[in-house]
């Protein structure tokens, strides 16, 4: 049953402070803090005021003055805070207009949604993402003129297996998939988080040690719809990382912290339905596939390139996303294959469960736009009849040489993905969902602060490779 702002008023009640929250551009939240006597009707109508000009990619200086209105549905009691805290997420407005803000990523998830019910194919889109991250017990990292480094540690880590002192269990690379304890030194924190965010009003599916090493970890929450699933994706993160520092460790949802194992993915399980129907399904389909799922698909493969700037939005995505290795790098289809970049999971035959799951995305992304971006990229292919080809039922890391360079491959940086965003976002525009000050400010962000200083500084093991040349 969705919150009221009376409901909200009663819960305030019961709290002594409430934290209001919103989203930057970059997908991080930000926060504060008002007593609960504050929490009035007239506060859900007007609003409360904060400084655009101090979050990235927001607003100049001379027009700094920001709002934010209280969305009373997401109200939950934050499983953190030691003061009994109410946590609300508000939406973004501009204070003369009464309008929302146009880069405020919660709106345009909510246009996306909006959007999809105009065109007809749909009522209704459900989302499912299975972020990763990993449990450390140390991290160090620094950046100067004349130093840079990284250092991560975990009992787990397979570099520990030669310490004096061990007591061996350490995971090999690539070999962290569903081990018991002792070798599993995290389920304890794991199901800590998953009870901290059941108690936020976020149903979780399951828990379990990822692939990787040193503590790589998957919690699966339940599918939901868009919106309320980006929503989900940042109570998420914040659960995990301060349930994670509450228990010693440090959690990262970088996409390739460690060399020479897996990196953290986000796949994305998407599906469109009218009322109880889902528009995905087709008996007598490939993999049980209907036109409009083919179509759909055919949307996200051809934009996959221009979508990657949105959902695999940093430089250390492409130390995941590499050809030849274990990376969702190649734009095909296929049921059952974790090669491909769209997969058809197979597991139930039920109408319910057809489903797509994109996998080239990565838990460093704005979920919101994430989400809004690969609707938009499938509705824009179910518009045009996009044809997807013929699916790729066998091993693509293993292609004869002559069969491999007809599969197109996603590209291998950031700079080149901006330039593809650039080069390819009509689809996003469509019914104002994205507006293009919005995506200038994103491409220019992320070229300025995160491609070009990363282009200028010398590596570490440029060092190796080169100092004696």
């Amino acid at each position: 049953m969705l919150k009221t702002v009376a409901d909200v008023i009663k819960m305030g009640k019961e709290v002594q402070m409430v934290d209001l929250r919103f989203t930057d551009l970059l997908g991080m939240w930000h926060h504060f803090t008002i007593p609960a006597r504050e929490l009035t009707e007239e506060l859900f109508e007007e609003g409360i005021g904060f400084d655009g000009s101090s979050i990235r990619a927001f607003q100049e200086i001379h027009e700094s003055d920001m709002i934010l209105l209280l969305d009373p549905s997401t109200a939950f009691k934050d499983q953190i805070f030691e003061v009994p805290t109410l946590v609300i997420i508000c939406d973004i407005f501009d204070p003369l207009t009464r309008q929302p803000y146009s880069r405020d990523p919660r709106y345009v998830a909510k246009k996306a949604e909006a959007y999809l019910k105009q065109t007809g194919i749909a009522d209704i889109s459900y989302w499912g993402p299975e972020a990763e991250f990993f449990l450390f017990s140390t991290v160090r990292y620094g950046s100067d003129t004349n130093s840079a480094f990284h250092y991560i540690d975990s009992p787990e880590g397979w570099w520990n297996s030669g310490e004096a002192n061990g007591k061996g269990g350490q995971i090999p690379p690539k070999r962290g998939y569903f081990p018991v304890p002792p070798t599993d030194t995290n389920q304890d924190v794991r199901s800590r988080i998953v009870l901290a965010l059941e108690a936020a009003g976020v149903p979780i599916e399951v828990h379990h040690h990822e692939v990787a090493t040193a503590g790589q970890t998957e919690i699966d929450m339940r599918y939901g719809t868009l919106v309320r699933m980006a929503d989900s994706t940042m109570i998420y993160k914040y659960i995990v990382k301060n349930v994670a520092r509450q228990n010693g460790l440090t959690a990262t949802f970088m996409p390739k912290p460690l060399f020479g194992d897996n990196g953290s993915g986000m796949h994305v399980h998407q599906s469109l339905w009218n009322s109880d129907n889902n528009v995905f399904f087709d008996e007598s389909g490939y993999a049980q596939l209907s036109d409009t799922a083919r179509y759909y698909i055919g949307g996200l493969l051809k934009h996959a390139p221009a979508l990657l700037g949105i959902v695999a939005p940093t430089t250390n995505s492409y130390r995941r996303l590499v050809p030849g290795f274990e990376a969702p790098v190649n734009l095909a289809y296929s049921q059952r294959n974790r090669s491909a970049v769209c997969r058809i999971p197979v597991y139930s035959k039920s109408p319910k469960a057809k489903r797509v799951e994109f996998r080239a995305p990565d838990p460093s992304c704005n979920p919101y736009l994430c989400f809004a971006a690969l609707l938009m990229a499938g509705l824009d292919g179910v518009q045009n009849q996009i044809d997807p080809g013929e699916p790729m039922d066998k091993d693509l890391y293993d292609l004869p040489p002559e069969e491999a360079a007809k599969v197109k491959q996603v590209p291998g940086s950031l700079e080149a993905v901006l330039n593809a965003l650039e080069a390819d976002h009509e689809f996003l525009l469509k019914g104002d969902v994205f507006t293009p000050d919005l995506l200038e400010a994103y491409i220019a962000y992320k070229r300025q602060a995160e491609v070009n200083p990363m282009q200028m500084r010398p590596h570490p093991y440029e060092f190796t490779l080169y100092y004696d040349i």
